[in-house]
């Protein structure tokens, strides 16, 4: 991008609107297909995992709710619609299939939820923005992959719910720098704070234990 039109973007878009008082942690499809070289959607490096997992404790020592997300089909793929006909590595996440299965070192705590959805958005047809309403929710942390399909689109739907969305760039991954440099970008530019795993854990270490 040139000069001139990053200088465009700061003046047009280039607001922060920073951290809620009251976050949730979302550790979006950390699943084992993206960190396996024998997966046709291995990332090639587990970089944003153990990011991620090192913002969950973060998250957990202050208290702030965990929420894990997977994509799970049923075996015919009857709920699969439209996205599954499109993208082929979705037969992956039929249930059963070993690459659905938690990301080393991410297994599920008793406290933590998990959310199984059939499309990009952790909000689109589940009960994840009704969740964070009753719990008192103001603003989202997102990490996870991929950063230009399902962390954007939860972004977009985040925001758009109206909680303050901040997604942790350094616990986000793609297949490709290309894509995850643009939608962070556009992320950044439209929807929400993109920050680094250092300035989330500084602000989850002010907020203590939550009762």
């Amino acid at each position: 991008m040139s000069d001139d039109l990053t200088e465009n973007y700061k003046r047009a878009f280039g607001r922060r609107v920073g951290f809620g008082a009251r976050p949730a942690l979302i550790l979006i499809d950390l699943v084992r297909a993206y960190y396996d070289p024998e997966c046709d959607l291995y990332m090639g490096s587990s970089a944003s995992l153990e990011s991620a997992l090192r913002v969950r404790e973060a998250a957990s020592a202050a208290g702030v709710p965990v929420i894990l997300t997977n994509v799970v089909y049923h075996p015919s793929a009857i709920d699969g619609g439209r996205f599954f006909e499109k993208s082929k590595p979705l037969r992956y996440f039929l249930q059963g299939e070993p690459m659905g299965d938690w990301a080393k070192g991410l297994e599920p705590r008793s406290e933590e939820l998990v959310i199984s959805k059939q499309y990009p958005s952790a909000f689109f047809g589940t009960s994840l923005a009704s969740t964070l309403t009753a719990l008192g929710i103001d603003s989202v942390l997102l990490t996870g992959v991929s950063t230009s399909g399902c962390v954007r689109a939860t972004c977009v739907d985040a925001m758009s719910h109206g909680f303050r969305t901040a997604v942790i760039a350094d616990a986000c991954g793609d297949r490709h720098p290309g894509p995850h440099r643009a939608n962070l970008f556009d992320m950044e530019a439209k929807y929400a704070d993109v920050v680094n795993e250092t300035e989330v854990v500084e602000f989850l270490s002010t907020l203590g234990p939550r009762t």
